[in-house]
């Protein structure tokens, strides 16, 4: 039976879209999801600074890196009019991929002015449009960009969200949302998971605006994920070859270093280093070759990365695990609670 969008729906009361993350980082709840061979989904409510205690000595934490930049920017045509732009992936010093909201699509070959920066429309692609500006677009973003929070976060960005929107081991700059799953980890947390013997590694994948875009087919076969651009490092590569190597687990620390680990990874799971595009789309039935762990936040219904984690643990049971979590007052989303998703070897149900 080909899967469908509806598989994917639940009901979440609003009251449970985080707004504001917690007041500590590592003070969030945390879900832990274990599924054994026997096909048993049990549930336990924990702290996500319990994690030290929910991982063993030789397991390897897989981080995404990347940073989130100041992407939003407010402008108006040369010939009238407002625009706003999002900008989707920088291209290269002064050209981006972007998305654009204007009364009028502009067209080729016209001009955006962005506070004392002119931008040249180079083209069209499937709603993203190529944009030249004449300076550099990396310190034009730091000077008059604002951050992107996500469209069901209802304030405007202030000084708070440019601490907390952000995870605290970032350092490449180039996404528009934050790899959520790692704002749950503060600098106490990590040195008690390095105290444990738990590894640290680190991918880089530039999260775009196409994450957020909703699936508009039915039939998933028929749905095109969007693309977005990853890095994993021979130091990565090489970690995760010593870890399986002495039995320990990889632990990605949410969707998007997982889908980097297994884009890079071949049919028996090693991991080539190296720079790429991937438009992975996981759903069940996915053979996982490298994760055997995930750490992620609450996803949105009807979205590629709620289908992800039902692909990694179960339909039925990340079915049971949302309806637990609302039961309960887990809070959703970007700034909301997470999931430790734990499967023993050899699970196949």
């Amino acid at each position: 039976m080909p899967l469908t969008l509806s598989q994917f729906d639940f009901e979440l009361p609003a009251e449970l879209i985080a707004q504001r993350p917690a007041a500590a980082r590592s003070a969030s709840r945390l879900l832990h999801l274990r599924r054994g061979a026997d096909c048993r989904t049990r549930l336990d409510d924990r702290m996500f600074g319990e994690l030290p205690q929910l991982l063993r000595a030789g397991d390897l934490l897989v981080f995404n890196d990347s940073r989130v930049i100041p992407a939003r920017m407010h402008g108006r045509k040369e010939s009238g009019g407002r625009v706003e732009l999002l900008v989707e992936r920088i291209l290269g010093h002064t050209e981006a991929l972007v998305q654009l909201r204007a009364s009028k699509p502009p067209r080729t070959g016209s001009i955006l002015v962005f506070g004392e920066a002119r931008a040249t429309v180079l083209g069209r692609d499937e709603g993203f449009w190529t944009l030249r500006f004449d300076r550099p677009l990396g310190p034009l973003l730091e000077a008059i960009g604002k951050l992107p929070l996500p469209p069901y976060i209802e304030h405007e960005p202030d000084a708070a969200d440019r601490e907390r929107y952000q995870t605290v081991y970032a350092r490449e700059p180039g996404s528009v949302a934050a790899p959520t799953a790692g704002l749950h980890f503060d600098e106490a947390l990590l040195a008690a998971l390095a105290d444990a013997g738990i590894g640290q590694a680190f991918v880089t994948l530039h999260v775009g605006a196409g994450t957020f875009a909703p699936v508009r087919t039915e039939n998933l076969a028929e749905h095109r994920m969007h693309v977005e651009r990853c890095r994993v490092d021979a130091a990565t590569a090489d970690a995760i070859a010593r870890t399986r190597a002495a039995g320990g687990r990889v632990v990605a620390v949410g969707t998007t270093a997982l889908r980097t680990l297994e884009s890079a990874a071949d049919e028996t799971g090693v991991v080539t280093p190296g720079i790429r595009d991937t438009g992975i789309f996981i759903t069940p039935g996915y053979r996982f070759r490298v994760v055997d762990r995930l750490l992620t936040n609450f996803h949105l219904p009807r979205s590629t990365l709620l289908m992800l984690v039902c692909a990694f643990a179960g339909l039925e049971a990340i079915r049971r695990a949302y309806a637990h979590a609302i039961a309960r007052g887990y809070r959703f989303f970007s700034y909301g609670d997470a999931m430790l998703l734990d499967l023993e070897p050899g699970t196949t149900c």
